[in-house]
């Protein structure tokens, strides 16, 4: 199969042919139709992720059952399919309990395994992992749930527990960002988002934000207490940087709940964050690390009925190739929505 292989820690890339992966038990090969390029994959290039080389990128992803491994029950080839990005083992506790997003076993491809910027990706424990796409949902749109719109979703429901007329801050207006301002306007909420690209965030003004403001420099805490008198109720870091956490929280009320969904590796050691204003103002804090399979049917119940719409999100598809060049760049690129990846293209 073609795959892009990354041969070493922030290196070129290669699009070249590859064996398929090896199918598991309890697990599935899925064709790829579809695959987005998220922010994650480029923490996993720089090195900010323990992974062996070669390597295949690649978590987010949607496509077609092609081969079965032994005990699974119930999928069968052909069905079309996504998948969060965590894959629980489906065994421990945690599983058990609708939490597989937190599983101490997990796989994830694009991290652990090779992943789905390639023609076949494999996912294990299928009968715990996989999620059936619905009838209506393109691939493109349910490529976008496996990472970036299942974290902004439970992230705003399951963690921050959004209520109706709640300001909303959300910092950064990429592929996560402007599907947390999706949500959180589909939620009743009042969304103020940020970003230092003028282009998304007027994408952002079209899904709904009520104000937007351009991370030019200047006072972004101090732009969001006037508008809303006060603070927000809710912040979110889409981004995962110290600047972008800390306007985030500091964004916020007092008793106000920040959800961190960009990732912070300790690259210059651990991230400072201002831990001084949660303590007086007595913040809750929050991560959120995807969202397991068992929790898909609530959002993609909002999905059916048309009150939220992911594909609206998706900028533009490109092939392998195009991927491969864009990956090292990503960090810096001016995204406005989501990139996602036709493997056949």
């Amino acid at each position: 199969m073609r795959a892009i292989v990354m041969d070493r820690i922030a290196g070129p890339l290669a699009v070249r042919e590859v064996e398929e992966p090896r199918v598991p038990d309890g697990g599935v090969a899925v064709d790829v139709v579809a695959t987005g390029l998220c922010r994650s994959d480029w923490h996993a290039w720089a090195g900010h992720d323990d992974v062996a080389l070669p390597h295949v990128p690649g978590h987010e992803f949607a496509g077609v059952v092609v081969a079965v491994g032994k005990g699974v029950t119930k999928w069968n080839v052909g069905d079309r399919v996504t998948a969060p990005f965590v894959e629980g083992c489906g065994r421990c506790e945690w599983c058990r309990s609708g939490n597989a997003q937190v599983c101490p076993e997990q796989q994830q491809p694009g991290f652990t395994h090779w992943g789905s910027f390639a023609e076949r990706v494999v996912i294990h424990a299928a009968d715990t992992n996989l999620v059936a796409i619905p009838d209506g949902v393109s691939f493109e749109a349910a490529a976008s749930l496996g990472c970036r719109f299942a974290t902004a979703y439970r992230a705003l429901t399951a963690r921050a527990r959004l209520a109706a007329d709640e300001w909303v801050t959300v910092v950064g207006s990429g592929g996560v960002g402007l599907s947390a301002v999706m949500i959180a306007k589909a939620l009743g909420g009042k969304v103020i988002a940020v970003d230092r690209n003028a282009a998304a965030l007027d994408v952002a003004a079209s899904l709904g934000a009520d104000h937007v403001l351009l991370a030019d420099g200047t006072d972004i805490p101090g732009q969001v207490h006037a508008l809303t008198g006060g603070g927000s109720h809710v912040a979110v870091d889409a981004v995962g940087s110290e600047q972008t956490s800390s306007d985030a929280i500091l964004s916020l009320r007092r008793r106000g709940r920040h959800v961190q969904i960009g990732l912070l590796p300790p690259v210059d050691g651990h991230p400072r964050v201002p831990m001084a204003r949660v303590i007086a103002w007595e913040l809750d804090v929050f991560g959120s690390h995807g969202m397991a399979a068992a929790d898909y049917p609530g959002m993609l119940a909002l999905i059916a009925t048309g009150a939220l719409e992911p594909q609206k999100l998706i900028e533009r598809v490109i092939g392998l190739d195009d991927g491969a060049e864009l990956l090292p760049r990503f960090d810096t690129a001016n995204v406005a929505g989501m990139t996602m990846i036709d493997p056949k293209r």
